[in-house]
């Protein structure tokens, strides 16, 4: 199972969709200047096809699959058809061969945005031998359970994501949002161990904005690291980082250059 404490005295650096905010994201290019920055897991989504093929994407919106270039929907197109769109959108099967072939020593973190196909992406994974390199992630807690019986080997986590519980940082819920946020980080130490046991969960991923310190400490008690997303900002990363995070999801991993010690 992937190591994912913390290194050198900092949290790891997990390149969000490769590295959103430098190269159009989940791409074999994003990935690749993922790794050219130096972090130590690529993330990526996977997405279910209509015909069945898992794909690297993370919504059924074709604006944003396609990095703009189209409108519409992802998942009533072939692959072949999506692939005519958007001729950078990798499968499953591409994105564990790059790496394979192109970064041997990087983790893969796969964000699951489908169900039921759990099989499947264990299959994919010791077809590569992949297991042990990757974190597994999912807000479904079925998938999580499912995940971790499935095979051992791989490391499972549970994610509690701000879309789920609706709130939201701009707009006219912004003040709202912000009162709920606070009372979700308050809450959290008292979540996660249920939430991790429930799920059978072997890494705990928030959003940023439910980090605190205390929740930190619940799950290392539990023996379980904390991974914090998606961190673009150098004060949300002095945050986390204070907090204990082990892991930190960025669309920009150059920002940990400019915020913590190397």
């Amino acid at each position: 199972m992937i190591g994912m404490e913390r290194r050198n005295g900092r949290p790891l650096r997990i390149g969000h969709r490769g590295a959103a905010a430098l190269v159009p994201q989940n791409t074999l290019r994003s990935f690749r200047r993922a790794v050219e920055v130096g972090v130590d897991l690529v993330e990526f989504d996977i997405f279910e096809l209509k015909g069945g093929e898992l794909v690297v994407a993370h919504s059924n919106d074709l604006h944003e699959v396609s990095h703009g270039a189209h409108e519409g929907t992802v998942r009533d197109r072939s692959l072949a058809a999506l692939k005519e769109l958007c001729p950078e959108l990798p499968t499953l099967e591409e994105a564990l061969t790059f790496f394979v072939d192109e970064a041997p020593d990087i983790g893969a973190h796969l964000d699951l945005k489908v169900h039921g196909r759990e099989q499947d992406v264990v299959t994919a994974l010791r077809r590569f031998g992949l297991s042990e390199r990757c974190l597994v992630s999912t807000f479904d807690f079925r998938s999580v359970r499912a995940l971790a019986k499935l095979d051992s080997e791989i490391r499972v986590g549970i994610t509690f994501p701000r879309s789920v519980l609706g709130i939201t940082e701009s707009g006219r819920g912004a003040s709202i949002a912000r009162v709920g946020l606070g009372a979700l980080r308050r809450l959290m130490p008292v979540l996660a161990s249920p939430a991790l046991a429930l799920a059978h969960g072997r890494a705990l991923v928030l959003h940023h904005s439910a980090v605190g310190e205390a929740a930190v400490r619940r799950a290392h008690a539990r023996g379980v690291p904390v991974v914090a997303w998606t961190v673009d900002d150098s004060r949300e990363l002095a945050h986390v980082d204070g907090a204990g995070v082990d892991a930190v999801v960025t669309n920009d991993p150059t920002i940990f250059a400019s915020t913590l010690e190397t």
